[in-house]
């Protein structure tokens, strides 16, 4: 059994105890609740907490659990959901004033499968409007802060409120969606895990759209092995999403903790590694290290087909939220962000010949890449981001430097998208001023296995799972 706090354990952690009896789902709720009820003020995760529903939740899985009825190791862990899924009953407001009272009948099809595995709702937290964002900033509901530092810095986005929440142990696991990077930038800048997908595992129906290209689904959490459970279940075909049609299900936990001798790791230092922040650097070559410590094979590779995607990524999702939200750019972009709305409102006339052609050579790269620079590789080691978070004032000194540093945040995240990979964020330092680094583990589409299953074995030989913030400030 784990001896620390019961907010800072992980699901593997707080299942067993669940299993065995020692934990009941109504003290964990309770727990969580309390925290957050103590934090959720200076921290802002949370734009809405279901603390009623939640306990009525609570109940129910354990009378479940009295009854002899274990539905898995999900089954009485409390979560988040992001605020762009539905959720049957409460408002999914998208983090904009204009969605307010959009009250959902049903659940997507992601909270759907969590509530089968006895999963319990504590609340929707905080998105970029529209989840258009990647630095995790929203004028309207307020700014996640994030936890690892008093002044407050970029919590990375746009699952701003989700990697806040996890990071300060208001809940072992919160949804995220990730278009450009919106799983992995806030869980590299918080310090948590974030698992991107590939398009077609996991099911976006009932999520709020920003591109029907890019948009994938996928958990932050506070472990490898959490996001390789969240992910078993979450995943697998719906009718409702044409994207998962024809995609099977695959047992991401069966070689999980197999280790990664053999594995062929790329490091593609001409597209992912340009002016890099000294300590991110230092991190990433020590993890480069760590894996070739481990069994892998690593190598520097050239990855030109990388570069090529970095040209065309606004090209794609830029031009398909401009058509989502349209007659809203056109009657109410004054209630909007006046960050999102303005920056969308660039992209509303942008030819119809210019995404045509990026979508076109979207394909081209996504093909060539995988005889060319990825034929003989398993996985690229690359950093999440390439410098650590910084104060969110800085971002926000015009809106220049915003789209400016927005591009510098998401360079590394977004190309992923574009090229249709799967990624693994997960910590690999903390610089000088107390802030974590990220890694990025990305796998070929489809290979959600092997990117959990190396981020498993890296995460297992280092310590920087047990770093947690000091939240002595939000006190």
């Amino acid at each position: 059994m784990s001896d620390a706090p019961l907010h800072n354990q992980t699901i593997t952690e707080l299942s067993i105890q669940i299993r065995e009896g020692a934990l009941s789902p109504v003290a964990l709720t309770e727990h969580l609740l309390s925290r957050i009820n103590a934090l959720n003020g200076p921290l802002n995760a949370f734009n809405l907490v279901t603390a009623d529903r939640a306990r009525v939740e609570a109940e129910a899985a354990e009378t479940k659990l009295k009854s002899g009825s274990n539905l898995g190791p999900l089954h009485g862990i409390p979560y988040a959901v992001k605020d762009i899924f539905d959720v049957g009953g409460l408002p999914t407001t998208a983090g904009s004033r204009t969605l307010g009272d959009n009250i959902r009948e049903q659940d997507c099809t992601v909270t759907q499968r969590l509530r089968n595995a006895g999963m319990i709702v504590l609340g929707k937290t905080i998105t970029v409007e529209f989840a258009k964002g990647i630095a995790g900033i929203n004028h309207i509901q307020g700014t996640p802060h994030n936890p690892w530092h008093a002044t407050p810095h970029i919590p990375g986005g746009s699952s701003a409120g989700s990697a806040v929440a996890v990071a300060a142990g208001l809940a072992p696991m919160a949804l995220g969606s990730d278009t450009g990077g919106s799983v992995r930038a806030p869980a590299g800048l918080c310090g948590t895990v974030g698992l991107k997908t590939t398009v077609g595992r996991v099911s976006r129906h009932g999520v709020f759209p920003l591109s029907w290209t890019l948009d994938s689904v996928g958990p932050l959490t506070r472990s490898v092995e959490d996001a390789a459970l969240a992910y078993t279940t979450m995943h697998g075909e719906d009718l409702n999403d044409d994207s998962t049609i024809g995609i099977g299900t695959h047992d991401v936990l069966e070689n999980l903790k197999a280790g990664i001798k053999g594995l062929r790791v790329g490091i593609p230092e001409d597209v992912f590694y340009d002016d890099l922040d000294p300590e991110v650097e230092n991190s990433i070559r020590d993890c480069a290290a760590m894996f070739t410590d481990l069994g892998a094979h690593v190598s520097t590779i050239s990855y030109p087909e990388a570069r090529i995607a970095q040209s065309i990524r606004s090209s794609i999702s830029s031009i398909e939220a401009c058509v989502i939200h349209r007659k809203r750019l056109e009657t109410m972009v004054e209630q909007m962000d006046p960050i999102v709305g303005p920056r969308m409102l660039l992209d509303l006339n942008r030819p119809a010949t210019e995404y045509a052609a990026a979508l076109r050579q979207m394909h081209a790269l996504r093909r060539t890449q995988a005889t060319g620079s990825l034929r003989d590789i398993d996985i690229l080691l690359v950093p999440t981001i390439q410098s650590p978070a910084i104060p969110v004032a800085a971002f926000e000194e015009s809106l220049e430097t915003y789209i400016e540093l927005s591009k510098r945040y998401s360079d590394n995240t977004a190309t992923g998208n574009v090229l249709g990979l799967c990624g693994l964020s997960l910590p690999c330092g903390v610089s000088t001023k107390g802030l974590p680094i990220g890694l990025m583990i990305y796998a070929k589409p489809f290979a959600e296995d092997i990117a959990l299953r190396a981020g498993y074995a890296y995460e297992q030989a280092t310590e920087w799972r047990l770093q947690h913030p000091d939240l002595g400030w939000a006190s």
